[in-house]
């Protein structure tokens, strides 16, 4: 179920290119949810901020997210197995992870989907298709899609 309206909505973008990440967090903000991101530039980050491990360990450093935004190809630990460990990992296993990236290669998204993302979405390279898809994804994932009842 969507979130009340005041809540902000949490997204945890895991993108390594910053030029990316702050054409995506823009995006994804000038909407008319509130929407607070997250950004980590790799694998091993993500996978602590998730764990709340090292300096995410308090909840206040890394509220759990509603969403992940996931590029693939991202350094120390890849794209793919950051989605198998959120899938595993009973305390994370509901967060919808959708992968944002360049890649329309076929074996990266049937392996996307191999474990287990909820969504895959190759970036257009367009401008203005690039800002509807992100407030396409806000509309959906912050209002639209229901979630499951907190544990």
């Amino acid at each position: 179920m969507a979130k009340n309206s005041g809540e902000p909505f949490h997204i945890l973008l895991i993108e390594d290119n910053e030029a990316h990440a702050e054409l995506i967090i823009h995006g994804l903000q000038d909407t008319e949810m509130p929407v607070t991101v997250h950004h980590v530039m790799d694998g091993e980050r993500a996978l602590n901020y998730l764990l709340r491990q090292g300096t995410f360990s308090e909840p206040e450093t890394a509220p759990r997210p509603d969403l992940v935004l996931l590029d693939l190809r991202i350094p120390r630990v890849d794209g793919l197995e950051v989605i198998k460990t959120i899938k595993t990992e009973p305390a994370l296993l509901r967060i919808p992870v959708v992968v944002l990236t360049s890649s329309d290669a076929d074996a990266d998204i049937a392996g996307s989907y191999d474990s287990h993302a909820n969504g895959y979405l190759v970036k257009p390279l367009d401008f203005r298709r690039f800002t509807q898809l992100l407030k396409d994804i806000v509309n959906y994932w912050c209002g639209w899609n229901a979630r499951p009842p907190a544990e």
